[in-house]
């Protein structure tokens, strides 16, 4: 009845396409109840449902208060485009597992990148010493958690070859010299990640997911007489092979010569505190950065937040509405469970202006007394989970974009960010922003570029007065780093008016 990893890569997808087709349920040979689906994942970990409850019985030996087991398998690929070739190709497996016991707010945590049973509970051990005292724990009975399926795929990556790849990134790069003979440098790149998660805790907790992601995008770089210009562009989704299409290098490769054709009309505008209208999509990140990490609910927890203490309270207009979701179908950001086996929800950071609640992992949500909220993450099995987000944006409001400008006599409109930097405690950001247009007399007028942008996320937060209908999220390739960790997010923003903040152009 084993499935070998080989088998199980062509098989497990079909789970999450239509429905494996293996009996509904299997015997252990402890006369244990399992699904098709998991016996599938224990199989390609070479695990039994018995092996999963020793090694738990090993990890709470010492009285820990609960352990978890995060097994995972991730295939990665990508290749690269300069000069006119593919030239670059990279291939990485990891696998492994993860073995974490919390004792109170305390983690104990190994790992081991082979699953024998004397590696899974020589690391259980280990993680175990968090704890010091003698425990009688007894393994609970398995409780099968079907995880969700907000990634549903045709075309799994690991059946397509590099043959089948390489023409779409070759077609990026012919396209986007044929829209301006000013393009002089072209870059693409094409990768692709499978993940498969295996995940069982000490509350009997078994549930499984399967990860699949494809980010796509390219690098104009253009001259016209000695001014050298460049901009990127990319999508990234949870989506298989059959999203790449010759309409979709089309309108890469035009927003990419567009954005560095923008440029070269560009300049700098007076430096100074001012209105600042933040464009839908991209200028998500403002939202992320400088607003989502503070409601992260370790750094409440521990009282590093300026919103530490002000949950419940109004911290925004009335129609200001952020959310963090990782129920967005096939969003880059998505998760059909998170990383400590839980439900993953929409959940209202900010509901109505008031701070509605926190972005929860295990340890938090029990610190609060609340449900987790789905947003336990880990970078791989040799990662603890931290509190992160997913995709996180804000909802429409009453106003349309058109209102917002005109309502500005002298200011910024904003809607390329490349980077920035923020301090978590008090909120304040300095963000760089690579493209946007001057506001005059309540039109856009000229383009602006390279400008910085800087303030104080509560702040700023407060100060925003006006929310269009045009919300959009940014399918970008948006990585979010904490704590030497590194997780896929989205963000997505409607036009907003923040009524000032700091410009940095020319004196």
């Amino acid at each position: 009845m084993g499935t070998d990893r080989r088998s199980f890569i062509k098989l497990g997808g079909t789970a999450v396409a239509g429905g494996m087709l293996l009996p509904p349920f299997l015997q252990s040979c402890q006369n244990v109840q399992i699904s098709g689906n998991v016996k599938s994942y224990l199989d390609h970990f070479e695990v039994s449902a018995e092996m999963l409850q020793k090694v738990i019985a090993a990890a709470m030996s010492k009285g820990g208060d609960y352990a978890d087991l995060f097994f995972e398998h991730k295939k990665s690929n990508s290749l690269g485009l300069e000069d006119g070739k593919v030239n670059r190709a990279y291939s990485n497996i990891g696998f492994g597992v993860g073995i974490r016991v919390l004792k109170g707010d305390q983690t104990g945590f190994a790992y081991s990148e082979t699953v024998t049973p004397d590696a899974l509970v020589n690391a259980a051990k280990l993680a175990a010493n968090i704890a010091n005292s003698k425990n009688g724990f007894s393994p609970v009975g398995l409780n099968e958690k079907v995880p969700a399926g907000y990634y549903n795929i045709s075309r799994k990556w690991e059946d397509i070859s590099v043959e089948d790849k390489v023409p779409f990134v070759q077609k990026m790069n012919d396209k986007v010299f044929a829209l301006d003979e000013k393009v002089i440098k072209v870059n693409a790149f094409l990768s692709d990640q499978t993940s498969y998660v295996l995940f069982y805790n000490s509350e009997g907790r078994l549930t499984y997911d399967y990860r699949p992601m494809i980010s796509f995008g390219t690098v104009c770089i253009m001259q016209k007489d000695e001014r050298v210009e460049n901009a990127y562009v990319a999508r990234s989704f949870r989506r298989g092979f059959e999203w790449l299409s010759d309409g979709l290098v089309d309108e890469l490769a035009h927003e990419a010569v567009d954005q560095a054709n923008l440029l070269f009309e560009a300049t700098k505008p007076k430096a100074g505190e001012m209105p600042v209208v933040m464009g839908a999509g991209g200028s998500g990140i403002l939202l992320h950065e400088a607003i989502g990490h503070t409601f992260e609910a370790d750094f409440n927890r521990k009282g590093t937040s300026i919103f530490s203490d002000k949950m419940g309270k109004k911290v925004a207009e009335s129609f200001v509405n952020i959310i963090d979701d990782g129920t967005l179908e096939n969003n880059r950001g998505s998760i059909n469970i998170d990383d400590e086996g839980n439900d993953v929800q929409k959940t209202y950071l900010v509901k109505d202006g008031v701070l509605n609640s926190y972005i929860h992992d295990r340890i938090s949500a029990k610190y609060y007394g609340v449900e987790p909220t789905g947003n336990g993450r880990r970078e791989s099995f040799r990662s603890i989970p931290l509190p992160r987000m997913r995709a996180t944006y804000m909802e429409t409001g009453p106003h349309t974009k058109d209102d917002i400008v005109s309502n500005v006599d002298y200011g910024v409109y904003v809607d390329n960010f490349s980077n920035g930097e923020v301090k978590i405690g008090a909120g304040d950001f300095t963000f760089f922003v690579k493209s946007g247009y001057l506001i005059e007399k309540g039109k856009l007028t000229r383009p602006i570029k390279d400008i910085n942008i800087i303030g104080n996320g509560p702040q700023a937060l407060a100060d925003i007065t006006m929310v269009a209908n045009d919300y959009r999220i940014d399918n970008g390739t948006w990585t979010c780093g904490k704590d030497g960790q590194s997780v896929p997010v989205t963000c997505g923003l409607p036009t907003v008016l923040v009524k000032k903040l700091t410009v940095g152009g020319s004196v």
